[in-house]
């Protein structure tokens, strides 16, 4: 009976698994990305969070200047109305551009007051909010040329995204709740706007700036909700797309700081140099004080160099065993004291000098070593 062939394929399942190569985005973007992100201009910021503001601060800047609104509209009024004759009597001769200029100049100064309180303050409002949401950090990537934007295909994508659909249904949602709210606060106020027919002028401006205001700072704070909403979402929606697979957070740390493999055995190399020399040092101790068999500590005392002993090697297992037998190779004594073992391994570092706490211990075992010596 002849055997059954097999053949082998060699794939990578991260192929399969979602968004492509590098497996499904679970991993939170690092400060790198993040970083890149808000220099490319990709942040997470709420249009209409910025617009609810900028209702609410034109709202109350016209309910604080709308006697001075309403004034200046009023001497604007008057100023034209006088000079109406004086026009109507010029010849078309008359009329020069200095004449049309010195009539429009007035005018346009005295507009120009009543609207610079709602300029300045909306300004100010927008810069905050923005800076609020997004700090502050000037950038030009955004207004650079791309050509997939000049791209039909990229745009019609864009159009029937997922996106489009959402920014559709909020578009819906603002413009029902503006017109529900407009309605309701109007229908309160009916009985005041019939009587607009019967009431001064004056009275009758005071009435429609208070209708207007109410209005508006009631549509104003539902709009406030709405852009509060669109912020979580947006928030949310942009942690998500700055999401980043294991495969990229791998491969950032070694673009940044180095394969993790290389670095492993960099210090694996450098700990192995590590241990050379401190065996080198071996054969120079007076004494190696073990545990007796899971540490080992290797002592020299120099007066004329140090002011105590020091410690020239140490280690535990295979290390501590070699260490007892390069001593045995060298007939250099081992002295078996497990508390000074362990108090030595555990707060003294290689080529540093014992403690003054351990001098006497120490002292006791090189004075035995010593002794045996002569």
């Amino acid at each position: 009976m002849e055997e059954e062939s097999k053949v082998i394929l060699s794939y990578n399942l991260q192929w399969f698994a979602k968004d492509g190569p590098g497996g499904e985005k679970t991993e939170p973007a690092t400060a790198k990305k993040l970083r890149e992100a808000r220099e490319d201009g990709k942040v997470s910021k709420s249009k209409e969070l910025t617009s609810a503001f900028d209702l609410i601060v034109l709202f109350l800047v016209l309910k604080i200047f709308i006697s001075t609104v309403g004034t200046g509209f009023l001497e604007v009024f008057y100023y034209v109305y006088r000079l109406i004759p004086d026009f109507i009597d010029m010849n078309a001769a008359d009329i020069s551009s200095q004449g049309v200029l010195s009539f429009f100049v007035p005018i346009n100064v005295e507009l120009l007051k009543m609207v610079a309180p709602f300029f300045i303050f909306g300004v100010t409002v927008t810069v905050l909010v923005n800076i609020l949401q997004v700090g502050w950090k000037v950038t030009t990537k955004p207004m650079k040329p791309k050509l997939d934007r000049f791209n039909p295909l990229n745009g019609f994508k864009r159009i029937i995204s997922k996106d489009s659909v959402f920014e559709l249904f909020k578009s819906i949602l603002k413009i029902g709740l503006i017109i529900y709210v407009a309605y309701t606060s109007i229908k309160d106020q009916a009985d005041d706007i019939f009587l607009l027919y019967d009431i001064p002028l004056n009275q009758a401006l005071t009435l429609c700036g208070d209708v207007i205001i109410n209005t508006g700072l009631k549509i104003s704070l539902v709009y406030l909700v709405v852009g509060i909403a669109d912020f979580i979402y947006q928030k949310y929606r942009f942690n998500e797309e700055m999401k980043m697979t294991k495969q990229e957070v791998k491969d950032e740390y070694k673009n940044t700081e180095g394969d993790p493999e290389i670095k492993g055995k960099q210090r694996q190399r450098m700990r192995e140099a590590s241990r050379r020399r401190m065996m080198q040092d071996v054969p120079k101790a007076d004494v190696v004080i073990t545990n007796p068999t899971h540490l080992a500590v290797a002592i020299k005392y120099e007066p004329e160099v140090h002011r105590a002993p020091v410690v020239l090697a140490k280690g535990e297992d295979y290390l501590a065993q070699k260490i007892r037998e390069a001593a045995r190779e060298n007939n250099i004594e081992i002295v078996e004291n497990k508390p000074l073992a362990r108090m030595l391994y555990a707060n003294v570092d290689i080529g540093s000098e014992i403690p003054p706490e351990l001098y006497q211990a120490v002292a006791e075992i090189l004075a035995m070593v010593y002794n045996t010596r002569q």
